[in-house]
């Protein structure tokens, strides 16, 4: 990611196919090892996340090395950035683009994304970084492609919306997808007003958002062909933002507490984190405002939280 040079290519062969639900549904792709009351007990540590020089950051992801992607903020301009094990943070810019966000790494360090070009301001694509190579890609008519997933296959989720202007998630213009081998699989949950697909665990269980027939907003996993919802109690709405789930199937993602459409937002948001039987909710402490975006394998959970002053910053909370 630090080489001068790049390459551009295109995905171009890609076919489109539509995820079923006429299933049995299926267990829980993968159980925790631990119960969410044995977790809790943990001796809990936050560690904040902030791109040196930084107006905002805002981390996504983190695979199970402790490398973590996201974005920043830096005179009016948006660029993607990599933390690695060492602390050391590297900004990630796609050739000639006004704006990169890095969405999503796995265990290789293959970084997936999005970008905008100058010319076309309203229109986002997607890419893969892979040994300093940048790849483009797109849903077949996509103006807005956000790849939030890949796994160590390099199946890749997220979410897209073919529409001339498309809303935040949750006002019902985006469709999910998984790119599998250069085939674009489209994910909508049956009778849902949207679809967000956000990560991908190494079963290939995907976890996502919906906005359900009723209004409320809700998630999904999707395993096996199969979809299997989980509402939040006392009617909390989940964030069609992002979220993400680990090996064992524990599930993070953020909930509100005002009505839909939830957003992570500097006020009335809060992280969950859902293991077994139970549900932990996720505040920075201090903060006005946090979500929480990815976990990985040993259960470090990386998301953002908005301070005392309303700057948005990122953390991770790791429990030992």
């Amino acid at each position: 990611m630090r080489g001068p040079a790049f390459t551009l290519y295109i995905i171009l062969s890609v076919s489109v196919t539509l995820a079923c639900s006429d299933r049995p549904t299926p267990a829980a792709p993968a159980g925790p090892t631990a119960s969410a009351a044995n977790r809790s007990a943990s001796s809990v540590t936050f560690t904040t996340i902030f791109f040196p020089g930084a107006a905002a950051t805002f981390p996504l992801d983190m695979n199970d090395h402790g490398i973590v992607v996201g974005r920043y903020m830096a005179a009016g301009r948006t660029h993607g950035f990599v933390l690695d094990e060492a602390g050391v943070y590297t900004a990630i810019d796609y050739p000639g683009a006004s704006f990169t966000v890095a969405g999503a790494i796995n265990d290789s360090g293959t970084v997936v994304g999005w970008y905008i070009l100058p010319a076309a301001p309203t229109v986002r694509h997607g890419f893969i970084l892979d040994h300093d190579v940048f790849m483009a890609f797109d849903p077949p008519g996509s103006t807005f492609t956000n790849p939030l997933g890949i796994n160590a296959r390099r199946d890749i989720a997220g979410r897209f919306c073919t529409k001339a202007q498309c809303r935040q998630p949750g006002n019902g213009d985006f469709q999910g997808f998984i790119l599998h081998d250069g085939r674009f699989d489209i994910i909508n949950v049956p009778d849902a007003g949207e679809t967000n697909a956000f990560k991908l665990n190494a079963r290939d269980a995907l976890v996502g958002g919906f906005s359900a027939p009723g209004g409320d907003e809700e998630l999904f996993v999707f395993w096996n062909d199969a979809f299997r919802t989980f509402a939040l109690a006392n009617g909390r709405s989940i964030s069609q933002d992002n979220g993400g789930i680990n090996a064992r199937g524990d599930i993070v993602g953020s909930y509100c507490d005002g009505p839909p459409p939830c957003l992570i937002a500097p006020t009335g948001t809060h992280g969950f984190e859902l293991a077994g039987d139970g549900l932990t909710t996720i505040d920075y402490p201090g903060a006005l405002s946090t979500g929480a975006l990815a976990i990985n394998a040993r259960g470090d959970i990386v998301g953002v939280y908005y301070d005392a002053s309303g700057l948005p910053k990122g953390f991770v909370m790791s429990r030992r």
